[in-house]
């Protein structure tokens, strides 16, 4: 029988610089604050899968060094099975992350090192991993051929495929019907549809053209707003779930899609799943931090439960 959810992505150290903005170039600048952590997209949401309840596998490449011994450490605390390769010769990777101490918005430098190398080979090495899992989950920090092989054997095991195409890339059309649901934010969908997301009729148009891509749903993330829940037969926005001030909105959208697949993979549909993962990102960023910012299952539902 199916259980689960397997994410196929990256793990990088986060090293995470807090000031009141970020310096010119050539300029040098006191900050408020720092923090190193674990973090990269697949390993993000492999925590949050696994903190709201989900069996998780996490199929990913590392260095042999301490970066990835914190990756390994982070995954066996929250009881993730790691599947990975190990390479001699290139680092684990690592993420520099500027938070603005008004907004507690972000902007990010991803390194993917190891990651970077992840093969159509290891992914076929991992093959049974993605065909007993209900969920599959992959994003764009790893190459798009070894996502787009992850969403192959997925998509022919009958297995639900969630494909979160973050950083935005150019991407072979092929891709896209490959997906039960693609999960851009508003920049991402701009990127890959053209159309400029600042409004709800905008995110609409947006995933129309994601759908005539070939794409089954897109679930557009729209930051405080909530999420865009747009099908061929239904456009349903999910409103955004307050859980208190917000500190950093690093690692929101992690929580949200985590937290969305352990919803589908519990059988949720896909509107309380939705709802599900707005309230999981909703309570990540009144914390700071990424993974670790990520809340467990009782806190969302008990968040829910109050309306």
């Amino acid at each position: 029988m199916k259980q689960g959810v397997a994410i196929l992505g990256i793990f990088v150290a986060d090293l995470a610089f807090r000031s009141n903005r970020q310096p010119d170039l050539g300029e040098t600048l006191i900050g408020s604050g720092f923090k190193m952590g674990p973090g990269g997209k697949g390993s993000n949401q492999a925590v949050a899968a696994a903190r709201a309840g989900a069996k998780v596998s996490l199929i990913s490449r590392l260095g042999r060094d301490a970066f990835g011994d914190i990756a390994q450490a982070t995954w066996k605390t929250e009881g993730i099975a790691s599947h990975v390769a190990l390479s001699g010769s290139d680092p684990t990777g690592a993420a520099y992350i500027f938070v603005s101490d008004e907004t507690g918005e972000n902007a990010i430098i991803v390194v993917p090192g190891a990651a970077d190398h992840i093969s159509v080979a290891d992914v076929d090495a991992a093959r049974g991993v993605i065909e007993t899992a209900k969920v599959f989950v992959t994003q764009l920090e790893q190459p798009i051929p070894a996502a787009k092989r992850g969403l192959e054997i997925a998509r022919a095991a009958g297995v639900t495929t969630l494909f979160n195409p973050a950083p935005a890339a150019a991407l072979p059309d092929d891709i896209y019907p490959l997906c039960d649901y693609v999960i851009p934010n508003e920049t991402e969908a701009k990127l890959l549809t053209g159309i400029p997301v600042d409004t709800l009729d905008d995110a609409r148009k947006a995933g129309d053209a994601l759908l005539a891509k070939g794409a089954g749903t897109a679930l557009i993330t729209l930051g405080s707003r909530g999420a865009l829940l747009h099908t061929r037969g239904q456009s349903l926005m999910i409103d955004a779930v307050t859980a208190g001030k917000v500190l950093e909105t690093t690692g929101a959208g992690d929580s949200f899609v985590g937290a969305f697949a352990t919803g589908l993979a519990d059988g949720m549909t896909p509107v309380d799943a939705a709802r599900f993962g707005c309230a999981a990102a909703g309570i990540s960023v009144t914390r700071l931090g990424t993974a670790p910012s990520m809340p467990k299952r009782a806190e969302i539902e008990a968040l829910l439960s109050r309306g």
